[in-house]
């Protein structure tokens, strides 16, 4: 087996108290757990789940690996027996909760506290982004999103029951072709077109999520009689309130901003009928000005391992998350770093003062804005102040190895439960990874010193 795998799986065999996390998970709801068909395991489960982020594989590459390679199986403790598809993989792992992905993550990095291999002396932190899996958000794409969305699930709704698609006309052919046309507008054609497209635009949606809805109302007064029509009925009623819901937000911003002149704020904002949880980002990169998904907070200690992470709402500002990190810190490790961290969006007067009274040896924080004292202005040419900020600097390669080697720059899963979940698996396995590389090199300094 590859060395990083085995000490992977020396690690994970030593610590049955994660495999114990992710079986509550998998029973999770189940009345008769132990009855009906056998399926994955809780260690294979982890196992193949840690073994898709540190290879970064998708869920059909991950199951023809295990099933063809003979050191994957015995990773994954599948070894002779058949390996199933990639949905039941893809099931597995949608059982899995955020909450589960954070207690798996805290007990890697105690039993890495147990085992000698981190300390907690050094800390450092940053802020980084993490898209989600949709287009760039105009109100013209998310109003044919809608319309397109809402007569594809009227028609599936139209199989089950019929009378619920009379009256309903397809209209993704016209909204289409407006969308486009106010896509490849020049600017000064949009100065003179803009509003009477998207009057016949928001016409249509209109119309589509009115039908919809009548739709819906038809089929619940007619659903049919058998238990699983009815429950396919009740789905796709729900999917359609959800997207009418939407719909009319997106509505609603679109008429504000194109007819009314109105600046929309970005709390009332819809970035994607798929992904509603998206949030717009603006950290003033001169490439991505503006970036959608969400804000992730990460804090590294000296020896790779990341101790806490956060998924945020919104656009909050650095500063904010200093205290936080700095109780968590303590939590972990019993005291209070001896060096923290952080580049100048984290500075703040009142965030010095609160490193100082929780006894942090040495702040390494670039002052931002405002007039610097003589005593700070040498403080930060110091030896000290300029080493700490070297440190700093090491972060920046973990988020690289977490967006390029773990997959963490794009999410691909649905919703943002699944999301935490997504970022949560990036961490975990790069732990794990850094964990592994201590132990083989320990192992190799104390076969040097015999």
């Amino acid at each position: 087996m590859e060395a990083t795998l085995h000490a992977l799986a020396d690690f994970l065999d030593a610590h049955a108290a994660l495999v114990t996390l992710v079986h509550a998970d998998l029973v999770r709801g189940l009345t008769r757990p132990r009855t009906g068909r056998e399926g994955l395991t809780a260690p294979q489960v982890l196992r193949a789940f840690v073994l898709q982020r540190v290879k970064h594989w998708d869920l059909r590459e991950l199951r023809e690996r295990i099933a063809d390679g003979y050191t994957l199986r015995i990773f994954t403790t599948f070894d002779s027996q058949p390996v199933p598809k990639h949905d039941a993989f893809h099931r597995a792992f949608t059982r899995l909760t955020p909450a589960t992905l954070r207690a798996l993550n805290d007990a890697v990095v105690q039993a890495a506290v147990e085992l000698g291999l981190e300390d907690g002396t050094h800390l450092r932190v940053d802020t980084t982004v993490v898209e989600t899996d949709i287009h760039f958000p105009t109100d013209a794409a998310l109003l044919w999103d809608a319309v397109r969305v809402l007569t594809r699930l009227v028609r599936r709704l139209g199989e089950h029951v019929p009378s619920a698609r009379r009256g309903c006309a397809d209209h993704t052919r016209r909204a289409r072709r407006r969308m486009q046309e106010l896509s490849r507008m020049t600017p000064a054609q949009r100065a003179r077109q803009q509003t009477r497209k998207y009057r016949d635009l928001l016409g249509v949606t209109n119309g589509v999520v009115a039908t919809a809805r009548a739709a819906v109302a038809t089929a619940r007064a007619a659903s049919p009689r058998e238990p699983i029509a009815a429950g396919l009925v009740a789905g796709l009623g729900q999917a359609i309130d959800h997207f009418c819901g939407l719909a009319d937000r997106v509505i609603a911003q679109t008429r504000r901003r194109v007819l009314k002149g109105e600046p929309v704020p970005v709390h009332d904002k819809v970035f994607s009928i798929f992904e509603p949880h998206t949030d717009l980002i603006v950290r003033g990169k001169a490439k991505t000005p503006v970036e959608f998904g969400h804000k992730v907070f990460l804090a590294e200690s000296r020896h790779g391992l990341i101790t806490d992470y956060r998924v945020l709402d919104g656009n909050p500002a650095d500063e904010a998350h200093l205290a936080p990190s700095l109780t968590q810190h303590q939590a972990t490790f019993g005291r209070a770093p001896a060096l923290y961290a952080a580049d100048r969006g984290f500075y703040t007067p009142d965030n010095v003062a609160a490193l100082a009274t929780a006894g942090v040896g040495r702040e390494c924080i670039p002052q931002r804005g405002g007039r610097k004292t003589a005593e700070r202005t040498a403080y930060e040419k110091s030896r000290a102040f300029k080493k700490g900020q070297r440190f700093r600097a090491g972060i920046e390669g973990r988020i690289s190895v977490l967006l390029r080697g773990r997959g963490m720059r794009r999410c691909l899963l649905e919703g943002r439960d699944r999301f935490e979940v997504f970022v949560g698996a990036a961490v975990l396995a790069n732990n794990l990874l850094r964990i592994a590389d201590l132990l083989s090199q320990r192992r190799a300094r104390r076969r040097r010193a015999a």
